[in-house]
């Protein structure tokens, strides 16, 4: 696994995107901020989604986007995977089947497929649920097979799109819960893009604060918390 180094200038109507990020192997960068922060711009651009205009990705040595050399890997191409708010689950495959998808889609036989998704959804409680249809499975279970299904190919970048923002209050806890047990074990870089406080503080190595398609703030919880530099900063995290 690689580190993920990127300058992402990306123009979307009149907004402006002008950030740098950088992230380890092993670790959680946090994209915090209000909607129309640049948050979702930015993932769409590490994604492949959203040529950038400026700058460059890379993930070790691979060269993700760099438009001064006119070079772009799409989507399709970049050992990413990526937990959508929606699930974005495919409706008329099983729940194997839909865990299955990245690892043949990645050249993996069948046989080895369904092993490796078998495993992992018995690693999300799922195991059971293998041969059941997504329109059987609650608002939690859907997402837990969305992060099966995301991690089950072990991609050099995980991102994570408002992961928690459409479960209900009194699952949100325990999925959150789930969520940074399987980020510990993910040994590539991770992105996390989520408006709440919570979500960064527990899933999160390092926050970056995005205003206006600018980080106005970076650092861990505790820095952020103990120096803030405006009161929506310390707003988000209080002192205790």
């Amino acid at each position: 696994m690689s580190d993920l180094v990127a300058h992402l200038v990306a123009e979307r109507g009149d907004f402006l995107l002008d950030i740098e990020l950088e992230c380890r192997p092993g670790e959680v960068v946090a994209l915090l901020g209000r909607n129309g922060a640049g948050k979702s711009t930015a993932l769409a651009a590490l994604a492949g989604l959203l040529p950038l205009t400026g700058g460059r990705i890379a993930v070790g040595d691979a060269i993700l986007d760099d438009p001064g050399s006119d070079r772009f890997l799409d989507a399709s191409h970049r050992s990413i995977g990526v937990v959508f708010q929606s699930y974005l689950l495919f409706p008329h495959l099983s729940v194997l089947a839909n865990v299955a998808f990245g690892l043949r889609a990645r050249g993996r036989s069948r046989g080895d497929s369904q092993r490796i998704a078998l495993d992992w959804l018995r690693r999300v409680g799922l195991e059971d649920r293998a041969k059941a249809r997504p329109s059987a499975l609650s608002g939690g279970m859907a997402q837990r097979v969305a992060l099966a299904r995301a991690l089950a190919p072990e991609p050099e970048l995980l991102l994570l799109d408002e992961p928690l923002a459409a479960l209900d209050a009194e699952i949100r806890d325990s999925v959150r819960s789930e969520l940074a047990i399987r980020l510990r074990e993910h040994t590539g870089c991770a992105v996390l893009v989520t408006h709440d406080p919570v979500d960064a503080e527990v899933l999160a190595d390092r926050i970056l604060v995005l205003d206006h398609g600018r980080i106005v703030q970076s650092g861990t919880v505790d820095e952020l918390r103990r120096d803030p530099i405006s009161a929506y900063v310390a707003a988000l995290f209080p002192a205790e």
